[in-house]
């Protein structure tokens, strides 16, 4: 038997909608709510790719990190957890709304400085020290953009549409 294991792991990589807007709570924590546009799969019989629009909460000093470093449009890397939650209609009782979002655990740029700008390198990253990390980590100068490595997918066939699909 296996043993049962939760696992709430969200990575997202996409532009932000919306210059970020860093607030305080009444204690005097920074938080800072936005939106990232993310690209979904492409539309076999339109050829149009699907856009998903997340809300992403970040606080505290990453909150702060991405306020002072992002703006409309730039490319954003987020590793978090999906949170959801609901809450009553005030006009209306018999009405529940629920809520999603993603709560920001770390966060990169998603490209280069000289990728966004046209200008010079440098490369920059931030993880919540709540969780173990540094904070507001300067990376390797002229790094390139975070990317992903799948190994070896010679084994692998592709799957045209879903009703190819072995299972």
């Amino acid at each position: 038997m296996l043993n049962a294991c939760a696992i709430n792991k969200v990575i997202l990589m996409g532009r932000l909608t919306a210059d970020p807007e860093l607030k305080q709570t009444q204690s005097g924590i920074s938080t800072c709510r936005f939106t990232v546009a993310v690209d979904g799969t492409m539309n076999q019989n339109t050829n149009e790719r699907r856009t998903d629009f997340i809300t992403v909460v970040a606080w505290r000093q990453t909150a702060e990190f991405i306020s002072r470093n992002f703006t409309k449009g730039k490319m954003i890397l987020v590793e978090g957890n999906l949170r959801t939650g609901s809450y009553d209609d005030r006009n209306h009782p018999d009405v529940k709304h629920y809520t999603c979002e993603v709560q920001a655990e770390n966060v990169a740029f998603g490209e280069t400085k000289a990728a966004s700008q046209g200008g010079g390198g440098g490369y920059q990253s931030h993880q919540n020290s709540q969780y173990g990390g540094q904070q507001s980590a300067p990376q390797q100068q002229n790094a390139p953009a975070a990317s992903v490595s799948f190994g070896d997918l010679d084994d692998f066939q592709e799957v045209i549409g879903e009703g190819d699909l072995p299972f």
